[in-house]
């Protein structure tokens, strides 16, 4: 299953839109832009996006793309050693 990258409209000024972009062109995951995510709080103070539902921030564009690649080769790795076990 392709990770779920989500992106807030309102939180794209903020640098998000950079990583939303190089995302979209990479098309190793789904991105998908919404009006509000719920996390008005964090929208106004740093780059954010959901990953796979889970809040992932960054200092700037460029430390919200790595975090996001982190997190998602985290989860990648995870799910290998599960299906190693079996499951």
């Amino acid at each position: 299953m392709r990770p779920m990258v989500e992106f807030c409209v309102s939180n794209l000024s903020l640098g998000s839109e950079t990583v939303k972009k190089i995302l979209e062109e990479e098309n190793e995951v789904d991105v998908l832009e919404y009006g509000c995510l719920g996390n008005c709080g964090q929208c106004f103070v740093q780059p954010y996006a959901l990953v796979n539902g889970k809040l992932i921030v960054g200092e700037d564009a460029q430390d919200l793309l790595k975090a996001i690649r982190t997190y998602i080769e985290k989860v990648r790795a995870e799910d290998e050693a599960w299906r190693e076990l079996g499951f």
